[in-house]
């Protein structure tokens, strides 16, 4: 199971590595015409999940939401990438290393990869609503852009 966990986990971060490699400052800035966040937030908000939903399972319940990127860097490529390898990171060692009978760890980390997969879907919406280019794995994993 941590292996799986582990593979969809890496499949979801190579996607927000690669939308935020093609997002300028701008993009991450810009909010869709109906009230809403800003691109960059919702990143902001991935990452907090990250750091928040491992943290509560090694509790054993809710620690509070915290993020690894402050609000001024959520239009800063460079420091959401970073930021986003290093979770990956952190989050990649914490699923390899839970315990197949701790059910309320693994709650945890199924919430966070739907949680992630969440914010996939927000942040298509963004992609068409702000006229985006969808990067490739974007267009791959959920055929975006194709005639059916």
């Amino acid at each position: 199971m941590n292996d799986l966990l582990r593979r969809r986990f890496t499949r979801s971060n190579t996607l927000y590595i690669d939308l935020v490699d093609a997002l300028t400052t701008e993009q991450l800035g810009s909010r869709l015409a109906v009230p809403s966040d800003t691109v960059g937030h919702q990143l902001w908000c991935v990452l907090g999940a990250r750091e928040s939903y491992p943290r509560a399972a090694q509790a054993g319940q809710w620690q509070g939401f915290t993020s690894p990127v402050s609000v001024e860097q959520t239009t800063d490529a460079a420091a959401l990438r970073t930021a986003f390898v290093q979770t990956a990171s952190d989050v990649g060692e914490w699923i390899a290393g839970l315990d197949a009978e701790d059910e309320a760890a693994l709650t945890y980390a199924l919430a966070l990869l739907e949680h992630e997969t969440q914010h996939h879907g927000q942040l298509i919406r963004f992609q068409y609503g702000l006229g985006i280019d969808r990067p490739h794995s974007w267009q791959q994993q959920y055929a975006l852009d194709e005639d059916f």
